[in-house]
């Protein structure tokens, strides 16, 4: 869009809350943690509802619909789940449903695969006036809950609801982005809106991103950023407890390969679904040690490769005995998880001649594109097939850099 768009974030504010006392330097406080500091002000006098799941939490790990719903400044009301459920019982492609919280009584509404006016439908069938977000992210474009934020945005701007975000961690830096940005012809629930594969943001940047340059019409925003955050700051030094955004994400550690390895989801290759280790460990029956000596001759920086064998409990293979390599990343700052996904698919579509792409396609719905797809299938490496989107991802960088709220 014009630059001139940008100006509308004077409609997306980032909330006044009072300068944070000096701390030690490592100290870090979530969106949350700074909006209870400051009493609630925010939300004075609104009728609230909370669009989370089991990783919205407090240091101590209390869950803050808990937390608010017992603090008598705060008119919590209502409670809206994402993929997995509020509470997370339900694995990838499910929800909860309906319900009322038997914990705290609020009636909680399902808004996994609801968006647009439907959506804006459940938030005027709440009865509440403001909806306020905070689920942590993993850094990855297919990752939904940043596609339920920005669907929430627009169903919030349809029913004429406010909208506040509650920052969090990037858990895997917010160094740069990295990967192909998405091509809108191949937009769907795991990509809307043409941001790169490895967005390097924030949700609360990423909001204030898509109510710049997406929303149709902007919604009334704020945000309350985290303080004491530096952009390359690993989750695991921030002090906080990880709790599993999904059931598949049990660690930093799956976090970290992510946005490379998911893109195994679109291929006959398990990506280690029903394993300790998903998306670290990847593999097929059929595959053997040449898989790792190929991968560990690139030379990738960063990381290792070990041949690994694996009985995944659900999912792909399920109880098969199945060969691969498992990813053990040595460098946490060289290491490019995009590029290193990229190179496990070339280097196992060389070596195995079992190799095959879902028959959806559904590598184009995650890469963005059927550019990676035909790349390869045509014989480019690693190097070739990286370097046809740096053209892209500078120009998604250049916008990006508009809406960061950190240095």
């Amino acid at each position: 869009m014009h630059l001139s768009r940008r100006t509308l974030l004077a409609s997306a504010t980032t909330a006044a809350l009072p300068a944070a006392a000096p701390r030690h330097h490592d100290h870090l406080s979530t969106g949350f943690e700074r909006l209870a500091a400051d009493g609630y002000s925010v939300l004075e006098g609104r009728r609230v509802g909370i669009v989370t799941n089991p990783t919205g939490i407090t240091r101590d790990t209390g869950h803050i619909v808990d937390v608010m719903h017992a603090d008598p400044r705060v008119r919590l009301t209502a409670v809206f789940g994402p993929e997995h459920g509020f509470r997370g019982t339900a694995q990838a492609g499910g929800s909860e449903g309906r319900y009322d919280d038997p914990a705290t009584g609020l009636p909680v509404y399902d808004t996994y695969l609801k968006s647009g006016r439907p959506l804006a439908d459940v938030f005027t069938a709440s009865g509440v006036d403001t909806v306020v977000f905070d689920i942590q992210d993993v850094g990855a474009r297919f990752y939904t809950y940043i596609w339920t934020l920005y669907d929430c945005m627009e169903a919030a701007q349809l029913a004429g609801r406010r909208f506040v975000v509650l920052d969090r961690p990037n858990p895997v830096t917010g160094r740069a982005a990295l990967g192909p940005v998405l091509h809108k012809e191949f937009a769907t629930f795991v990509g809307r809106q043409p941001i790169a594969q490895a967005h390097g943001m924030t949700v609360a940047e990423l909001a204030r991103l898509f109510n710049g340059e997406f929303l149709t019409t902007p919604v009334p925003l704020e945000t309350v950023p985290m303080s004491g955050w530096k952009r390359d700051r690993f989750y695991d030094d921030s002090g906080l407890p990880w709790v599993p955004p999904s059931p598949n994400m049990p660690t930093v550690d799956t976090a970290l390969v992510y946005s490379g390895t998911c893109m195994f989801e679109g291929t006959n290759l398990s990506e280690g679904r029903g394993t300790t280790r998903p998306f670290e460990l990847l593999g097929a029956e059929g595959l053997d040690g040449r898989w790792a000596a190929a991968a560990n001759g690139l030379g990738l920086p960063g990381v290792r490769f070990r041949e690994a064998y694996f009985t995944p409990t659900f999912s792909k293979f399920q109880g098969k005995t199945v060969g691969g390599v498992q990813i053990h990343v040595t460098d946490r700052a060289a290491y490019d998880p995009v590029r290193t996904g990229i190179a496990l698919l070339v280097t196992v579509r060389n070596v195995w001649d079992g190799f095959a792409w879902r028959s959806d396609n559904w590598i184009d719905k995650l890469t963005g594109s059927a550019r990676v797809r035909t790349m390869i299938d045509a014989g480019a490496g690693p190097d070739e097939v990286t370097g046809a989107w740096q053209e892209e991802l500078a120009a998604f960088g250049r916008i990006r850099k508009e809406y960061l709220l950190y240095k």
